[in-house]
C-alpha cells in the first residue's frame, strides 16, 4: 500500500488513497494508531484517507494519532488537496472536498505544475455551545472557566471541530503542555476540545499555540488558527486580515463581508513509500 508523508507547517500526516476501501471504517482507527506511532512506524499527527464522495469531488477522512476521527483539519485539508491534484485524482485547481464537518472549497496555487499553496474556504464559525459540543446553552464568549486552580477567560466555538480559545500575555512561555491537557478533557466539553492559546502582537499579527485533542501540542493547527482569528476579530482585537504565527510557520487568515473565513498556507510532500502489511500485524 502506497502512502505519502506530508506536512502543513510541521503538522504532519500520512496520506493514503483509500478509494477502493482497502482500509475499512472499522479498521481505520487501529491503522491510524499503528501508523502514527513515532519511532515504531511512519509517525505522524494524523492519518488522511482519500475516499469517493457522492456530494463533492472527493472525500477526506481524518484520524488523529490516538485513533479518534476528526471532523475537519485545516493543515490536513491543504495537504489533502495537494495530494489529490499531484496524484491525478482530481484534475482541476479548484474543487470541493467532503469532510465530516461539511463540504470545503479549495483553490490550488501552482508553480511548474506543483502545488505550493492552498487556499481554503473554512466557512463561518459557529458560536453556539451545542456545536462543539459544550455544556450549557447559548454562547460562551469571553467568559470565565475554572481550570484546575486557575480561572481563565475563554471563548468556545466550532470551526468544523471544537475549539476553546484563551488569550495570554506571552504564548511562548505559557505552559501549553500542562494547561492544554486540562482544557481538552474538561468536563464542560463532553467530546473534548482543542485548546488554543493566543497572543495578540498587533491588529495584523497574532501568535498561536494549540493543544489538539488526540494529538497533544502540534507545530501548527489550521482550524485553531482560524478559531483564534475569529475570536480576536469578534472581540475587536484584530483587523479583517492577519498573519497567524504558529510554531511551524505562518498562515494568512482573512474574512470577507459574508463572514466566511479563508485560510491560505503551504503544503509539503516529505517523501513517498510503501507499507508492508506483515510489519503492522
Amino acid at each position: 500500500m502506497k502512502f505519502w508523508k506530508m506536512h502543513g507547517l510541521g503538522n504532519d500526516y500520512i496520506v493514503i488513497d483509500n478509494r477502493e476501501g482497502q482500509i475499512s471504517n472499522r479498521d481505520a482507527p487501529r491503522w491510524a494508531k499503528m501508523l502514527c506511532e513515532r519511532r515504531f512506524s511512519v509517525g505522524a499527527d494524523g492519518l488522511l484517507l482519500v475516499c469517493p464522495s457522492q456530494t463533492a469531488d472527493i472525500k477526506m477522512q481524518m484520524f488523529n494519532a490516538d485513533g479518534s476521527e476528526a471532523e475537519m483539519c485545516g493543515n490536513g485539508i491543504r495537504c489533502f488537496g495537494k495530494y489529490c491534484y499531484e496524484e491525478g485524482i482530481v484534475k482541476k485547481t479548484e474543487f470541493t472536498i467532503e469532510t465530516l464537518a461539511d463540504i470545503k472549497y479549495v483553490w490550488l496555487i501552482l508553480e511548474a505544475n506543483k502545488v505550493l499553496f492552498v487556499k481554503v474556504n473554512m466557512g463561518e464559525p459557529n458560536w453556539q455551545r451545542y456545536s462543539l459540543p459544550m455544556l450549557g446553552e447559548g454562547t460562551c464568549i469571553d467568559q470565565k472557566l475554572q481550570v484546575g486552580e486557575v480561572s481563565y477567560q475563554i471563548t468556545g466555538l466550532s470551526m468544523g471541530n471544537p475549539h476553546c480559545v484563551t488569550f495570554v500575555e506571552n504564548v511562548d512561555s505559557f505552559p501549553v503542555g500542562l494547561v492544554g491537557a486540562l482544557f481538552e478533557t474538561h468536563k464542560i466539553f463532553p467530546k473534548r476540545a482543542n485548546a488554543v492559546f493566543v497572543q495578540v502582537l498587533n491588529p495584523c499579527e497574532i501568535r498561536v499555540r494549540v493543544w489538539e485533542r488526540g494529538c497533544g501540542e502540534t507545530l501548527a493547527c489550521g482550524t485553531g488558527a482560524c478559531a483564534s482569528f475569529a475570536v480576536a476579530k469578534k472581540l475587536g482585537r484584530v483587523q479583517d486580515k492577519v498573519t497567524v504565527h504558529l510554531r511551524g510557520g505562518d498562515l494568512q487568515i482573512a474574512t470577507g463581508e459574508d463572514g466566511i473565513i479563508y485560510m491560505l498556507g503551504p503544503a509539503e510532500n516529505v517523501y513517498e513509500g510503501r507499507l508492508f502489511k506483515e510489519s503492522l500485524l
